[in-house]
C-alpha cells in the first residue's frame, strides 16, 4: 500500500433497505448531453520520450513493498508486485489507458468483438498471428479454456481467489482457424473485456497442482516484452529479462530488478545509487524537490542545535559535552547534505492512483447502526476541507472524489454526491436528534468499581499486544469542553465528562489561538458552542475510530484528527485508538471491531464485476456466521444488488453505465462509507529515467521504459546538463 496507508482490493457492506420517501435520490447527472465521467484529475506523469532517444540495455532498479508469495494473479495472497510482474510478463487482452478505460492490446489481439447475442452471448477474439508463448508454442484456444475451465469455480481443487465473469461462460472453442478463439457465454456478461487478461499458459492453468503451487515461485512460460529470470527470496528481489521471442516493439531495458525495500528507507536507497524508480511518501518527496532549488547563503540542513551558538553558554564538563554532541550533529549534517546531493540526479514525478481513500462507518452496530446516525456522521464532514489538506501541499488537484465506483475520467463516473448531501452542520444535528440523540441527555454513572474495569477494559483496548502506543496518544477521546474542570491537571475526558480509562492527558481540541495550547483554569466555553454532549439510553455519543499507526500512515492520522473535530461540532464524540499495521486488518477492519475508520479501495473499468462484493448486503452463512465477503462496513441494501445484478446482465454499454450510477446513488444515500480524496501517487525516478513513473489510471509500457542516450533530453534536443 502507499504513504496513506495500507488498503485492500475490494469491499462491501450491508444495511437497512431505504424506504421509499425517507431520502429522495436526485437525477443522475449525464441524463444530459455532457459526459459525466469528464477527463482524469491528474495525466500520468512518466517523462515521455521517443524510443530512438533511448539507450538500448541497462538495469532498471524498482523498489516494491514486497516480493510476493505468488506470481498467480487469480490467488488470494497475490498483491500489487504479483500485479506488476504480470503485466511485464504475460499477455493481457486489454489494457487500461491515460483514462482508466480498457483498450484493446493490438499485441495480442487484431479484434474481439461481440458476435451474437441470441440465443446466447458469444463474443469473437482475433489473436495476433505472431503471438506465441517463450517457449514457442503459439498462444491459442487452449490456453483460454484452460484458464475459463479453472477459474470457472466448478471444480474445487484450484485455490482461486475469484471466478467472477469465468463462471458465465459456457464454452470455448476454436474458430475458423488457430487464430480465432469463440467464447459462448450462458448467461450475458457486460464486462466480458475484464476476462483472459491476463492470461495464462495452459502449462499453469490446466491441472489443479500447476495452478496451486507451479506458478508460485516461478514462471517458466512466459510472454510479453519480459520473462521471469530468478526469484530471489533470499535477497528479496526479482529479476525480469528481456524476451528473445517478444514479437512487439523489443525492450530498451535489458533488465529490471524488483527489490524490496520499505518505504522509509527509499530515500538514503535512492541517494546511494542503489535504485533508480520508487513510490515514496510525501517526506521523501520534499527531500528530493528541495534539492531543485537554488542554493541560499543558509543551509536548511541545520537547525538551532548545529549552529554555533548552540554550545554557548555551556560551561565545564557540560562545554565538552557540548562539543562531542556538536561533532556528531555536524558529521550527521554532513552526511546528510551528501545524501541530498546525491538526490540532485533525481526528481518527484506525481499523479492520482486508480483508488481513493474512504470513511468507513461499521453499520453492523452501535449508534451507526442507525442509518441516520451515519447519515450525519456524513453531513457533518467537509470533505473539501479534507481533501484540500491531502493533495494541495503536494501540487495534485484537490477535488473531493463523488462516486464510490470509478474515478473521474473513467467510463462509469458520475458525481453522485448529492444523494446524501454537501456539509451541513444543522441538518446533522437534526438528523441525530430525530434519532434521540439528546444534547445534554442523562448519562449513567458507573460505580467505582464498575469504572475501575472500564479502566482495564480501555487499556487493553489501546494498548493490546497487537496495537501500538504511539507517544501518549494511542487512545484518545475528543469532543469534551472540559469547561469547569481542572484544566490544570488536564485529565483525558469522553464526551459525558468521564475521566479517561487510561488516565493519560487529554488534549484539549484547538478552538483558536496556539496549538496544543490550553485556556487557563475556569475559562468558559467558547461562545456558540454546546458543552453538553449528546446522549441517548444514559449512554453518551462516542465512536471508536481505529487507525494504523505505521510510518507510513500519517497522512490517514492527520485526516482523521481533522473528522474528529469536524463531528465534534454537532456532538459527536471520537475515541481514537492506534493500532499496527500488521492487525489493522485483519483484527479491527475485517473482524468489524471499529466504529470509524480510514482505508482505501481500487477502482477498476469494471465496476459491475469487481465493485460486486464491496457493497452485496451481506447474507447468512450456512454455519449461522454473515457472509461479508469484502463487505467491512456491514452496509447493503436489495436494492443495490439488484442494480449490479442488472448492470452486470446488459450488453448494452450506455444502459449498464446508467445502472451502475444509479446504484451509487443508492450507496451514498445509505451512507455506509464516505469517499473522500483519490490517492496520489508519487514516484522518485532517476531524471534519465523515461518513459516511467507515476502511470496515474493507465497501464504501463515496459518495452518503452528506458534511460535516455546521452545528450538527450526526453521532449527532444540536447540536455543542458548531466545529472
Amino acid at each position: 500500500m502507499s504513504q496513506h496507508g495500507v488498503g485492500p482490493r475490494a469491499v462491501s457492506r450491508s444495511v437497512a433497505f431505504l424506504t421509499a420517501g425517507v431520502l429522495a435520490v436526485p437525477a443522475l447527472a449525464g441524463c444530459g448531453s455532457e459526459d459525466p465521467a469528464g477527463r482524469p484529475l491528474a495525466a500520468p506523469d512518466i517523462q515521455p520520450a521517443a524510443r530512438d532517444r533511448i539507450t538500448d540495455g541497462g538495469t532498471l532498479r524498482w523498489a516494491v513493498d514486497s516480493v510476493p508469495d505468488t506470481l498467480n494473479t487469480f490467488q488470494s495472497d497475490a498483491d500489487a508486485t504479483t500485479t506488476r510482474v504480470a503485466q511485464a510478463v504475460l499477455p493481457s487482452m486489454f489494457r487500461m489507458n491515460a483514462e482508466g478505460r480498457p483498450e484493446r492490446n493490438p499485441d495480442y489481439l487484431e479484434s474481439a468483438e461481440v458476435v451474437e447475442t441470441e440465443p446466447k452471448q458469444v463474443v469473437l477474439y482475433k489473436l495476433n498471428q505472431q503471438a506465441v508463448w517463450s517457449d514457442g508454442r503459439e498462444i491459442g484456444a487452449a490456453d483460454f479454456a484452460a484458464q475459463w475451465r479453472a477459474l470457472s469455480g466448478k471444480d474445487t481443487a484450484y485455490w482461486t481467489a475469484r471466478n467472477a465473469g469465468y463462471d458465465r461462460i459456457q464454452k470455448i472453442e476454436r474458430g475458423d482457424n488457430a487464430l480465432e478463439v469463440r467464447v459462448t457465454f450462458g448467461r450475458p456478461y457486460a464486462d466480458w473485456r475484464s476476462l483472459f487478461s491476463p492470461l495464462y499458459p495452459k502449462d499453469v492453468m490446466g491441472t489443479p497442482d500447476a495452478f496451486n503451487d507451479g506458478a508460485r515461485k516461478k514462471l517458466k512460460v512466459t510472454a510479453g516484452p519480459f520473462t521471469v529470470k530468478k526469484v530471489d527470496r533470499k535477497d528479496d528481489e526479482i529479476t525480469l529479462a528481456r524476451n528473445a521471442r517478444w514479437w512487439g516493439q523489443p525492450a530498451k531495458l535489458s533488465e529490471i530488478v524488483l527489490r524490496t525495500v520499505p518505504r522509509d528507507k527509499r530515500a538514503d536507497e535512492l541517494a546511494a545509487g542503489t535504485l533508480d524508480l520508487a513510490e515514496i511518501d510525501p517526506s521523501a518527496a520534499r527531500r528530493i524537490t528541495v534539492t531543485a532549488r537554488p542554493r541560499s547563503s543558509g543551509s536548511p540542513l541545520m537547525g538551532s542545535s548545529a549552529s554555533p551558538s548552540a554550545a554557548e553558554g555551556e560551561k565545564g564538563s557540560d562545554e565538552k559535552t557540548a562539543s562531542g554532541k556538536n561533532k556528531k550533529q555536524s558529521k550527521a549534517a554532513a552526511g546528510y547534505a551528501r545524501q541530498q546531493q546525491a538526490l540532485r540526479g533525481f526528481e518527484v514525478r506525481k499523479s492520482l492512483e486508480p483508488a481513493y481513500t474512504q470513511l468507513a462507518l461499521n453499520g453492523a452496530e452501535g449508534p451507526l447502526a442507525d442509518e441516520r446516525v451515519r447519515r450525519a456522521v456524513a453531513r457533518a464532514l467537509d470533505r473539501k476541507e479534507l481533501v484540500a489538506s491531502v493533495l494541495k501541499p503536494l501540487g495534485l488537484p484537490a477535488v473531493p472524489v463523488g462516486s464510490h465506483l470509478a474515478l473521474s475520467g473513467q467510463a462509469a463516473y458520475a458525481d453522485n454526491s448529492g444523494a446524501l448531501g454537501d456539509q451541513d452542520t444543522k441538518e446533522a444535528q437534526a438528523l441525530l436528534a430525530d434519532a434521540g440523540w439528546v444534547r445534554g441527555g442523562p448519562v449513567k454513572e458507573e460505580k467505582k468499581k464498575g469504572e475501575k474495569a472500564a479502566g482495564a477494559e480501555g487499556k487493553k483496548a489501546g494498548k493490546s499486544s497487537d496495537e501500538e502506543s504511539d507517544g501518549d496518544d494511542s487512545t484518545y477521546i475528543v469532543g469534551e469542553s472540559d469547561s469547569g474542570e481542572d484544566n490544570k491537571a488536564h485529565r483525558r475526558h469522553d464526551p459525558a465528562g468521564h475521566p479517561a480509562q487510561d488516565g493519560k492527558q487529554y488534549k484539549q481540541p484547538h478552538q483558536g489561538g496556539a496549538p496544543g495550547a490550553y485556556a487557563p483554569q475556569g475559562t468558559a466555553a467558547p461562545a456558540g458552542r454546546e458543552a453538553a454532549p449528546l446522549a441517548k439510553n444514559g449512554k453518551a455519543l462516542t465512536l471508536r475510530f481505529v487507525l494504523p499507526s505505521g510510518p507510513g500512515s500519517q497522512t490517514l492520522r492527520t485526516v482523521a484528527d481533522r473528522i474528529s473535530r469536524m463531528l465534534e461540532h454537532v456532538g459527536i464524540g471520537t475515541e481514537i485508538s492506534k493500532v499496527s499495521d500488521e492487525s489493522y486488518f485483519k483484527d479491527h477492519i475485517a473482524s468489524g471491531q471499529y466504529d470509524l475508520a480510514l482505508y482505501s479501495w481500487p477502482t477498476t473499468a469494471f465496476p459491475a464485476t469487481d465493485a460486486r462484493p464491496v457493497y452485496a448486503k451481506p447474507v447468512p452463512a450456512a454455519d449461522g456466521s454473515l457472509n461479508i465477503e469484502q463487505n467491512y462496513t456491514r452496509v447493503g441494501t436489495d436494492q443495490v444488488d439488484q442494480l449490479f445484478d442488472a448492470a452486470v446482465a446488459t450488453l448494452d454499454e450506455g444502459e449498464s453505465r446508467s445502472l451502475i450510477r444509479k446504484a451509487d446513488s443508492r450507496i451514498w444515500a445509505a451512507a455506509g462509507s464516505i469517499p473522500l480524496y483519490q490517492r496520489p501517487q508519487l514516484m522518485a525516478a532517476r531524471k534519465n529515467l523515461v518513459n516511467t513513473g507515476a502511470f496515474g489510471l493507465g497501464t504501463p509500457a515496459f518495452e518503452d521504459m528506458g534511460f535516455l542516450k546521452k545528450g538527450m533530453k526526453s521532449a527532444g534536443g540536447p540536455s543542458a546538463s548531466s545529472s
